[in-house]
């Protein structure tokens, strides 16, 4: 019974809009937070549906000390089959392949590869189309045909409790979000900033590429996430980088130390508008409002420009989880116009098949992504790149 009354505290926290369902958890106390977490989003998944069964049963009616909560949590285990029925059979996020980063800096991947075909997994080697991730069932897995270090596993493949997660060997990261820093591309040894970086995924990919050789400067305004970020890094053993409770906006490009930096990662907050779970964390919430796009579009405005103010920048990743053009398209020309045509943006990837919304020239340069064109989460990725002076 604890985790019922543990999953109707939470879902009643997130109603009054006490905080995300990922944060009520983990700030629930509750030992289990993989399975509370689990049974929170499953019952707010059939929200509506659970709210019509309990309805028409007359259970609150006929038990009158019985939460609603705990009601909608209870009569959802016990009915489940029943609820997948009725619920959305196009559900997006269960059709999604399981993408899963081998981190380079603990492991290989033939040494992975060779761990899961013991584990009885039977690898299919590269795929060579989004075809064959599509069509992955039971303990097959393949070679992403993009990424070489990112495996791919059939939908709802649950590897959280797998050794090789546990001790930082495999990272769980969508393939859209490793795009940023495998296009960023910096070579061992370069100096990096990772301008909003937490919770840490697309940094302990850049210390991959560095090798951990070079310097990431790492900043983010929120000290809880900083620390589990921390936690995140030291288990992927990544020791290039220097975390920061800072905003962004506040460094300063002129000072010494930052001199040497020519890569820069910005992946801003955002909507959130291309996660398949936000419905989850955030139920209810929609499409962003014009009034929160616009303030966003202008944060993600101001960090763009000010990133394209470091004096050695060479080549900078802006991305988002966003679907919108406001912090997308329309983000990118502003800095374009604001950069005095010092950068321009670099065409990349030519057989992605999902492309920028064409609102400027040169936005076909830029990439997006969502679950119906490149079977991955909803993102947006630009790449800009300092022009060579003419001498």
């Amino acid at each position: 019974m604890a985790v019922y009354a543990a999953a109707a505290a939470v879902l009643a926290g997130v109603e009054s809009r006490q905080g995300s369902i990922k944060g009520l958890v983990y700030g629930s106390r509750f030992q289990n937070v993989k399975q509370l977490y689990a049974l929170v989003c499953e019952t707010q998944r059939y929200s509506a549906v659970l709210d019509a069964v309990i309805a028409s049963s007359g259970l609150l009616r006929a038990e009158k000390k019985l939460r609603p909560h705990m009601a909608k949590v209870q009569r959802g285990v016990s009915r489940n089959e029943d609820l997948l029925e009725l619920g959305s059979k196009s559900d997006l996020a269960s059709q999604m392949p399981r993408y899963v980063r081998i981190n380079t800096l603990k492991t290989c991947s033939d040494d992975a590869v060779d761990y899961f075909k013991r584990q009885g997994f039977s690898y299919q080697g590269r795929a060579s189309s989004l075809e064959d991730l599509r069509t992955l069932k039971g303990k097959h897995f393949l070679l992403d045909p993009l990424l070489p270090e990112l495996l791919v596993f059939p939908a709802q493949t649950d590897l959280h409790e797998h050794p090789l997660y546990q001790v930082g060997h495999l990272i769980l990261q969508d393939k859209a979000s490793c795009l940023p820093a495998m296009l960023l591309a910096p070579p061992p040894g370069s100096h990096v900033i990772d301008a909003c970086a937490a919770p840490g995924n697309k940094t302990s990919h850049l210390a991959a590429l560095l090798k951990n050789q070079g310097k990431i400067f790492a900043f983010d305004l929120d000290a809880k996430r900083l620390a589990s970020m921390a936690t995140l890094l030291a288990r992927a053993g990544v020791s290039c980088c220097e975390l920061a409770e800072k905003d962004f906006l506040a460094v300063s490009p002129s000072e010494q130390r930052y001199r040497q930096v020519q890569y820069i990662l910005l992946d801003p907050s955002c909507s959130g508008s291309g996660m398949l779970t936000r419905q989850l964390e955030e139920p209810g919430t929609g499409a962003p409002s014009k009034e929160r796009l616009q303030a966003l579009a202008g944060f993600q405005q101001r960090a763009l420009c000010h990133a394209l103010t470091f004096p050695s920048l060479q080549r900078l990743v802006y991305s988002t989880c966003s679907l919108c053009q406001e912090e997308n398209e329309d983000v990118v020309r502003e800095a374009l116009q604001k950069s005095s045509g010092d950068f321009r943006l670099v065409p990349v990837l030519p057989s992605w098949p999902h492309r920028g919304l064409c609102t400027f020239p040169g936005a076909e340069h830029c990439l997006r992504a969502s679950p119906e064109t490149t079977l991955t989460g909803g993102f947006f990725i630009a790449v800009f790149e300092r022009k060579e002076v003419s001498r």
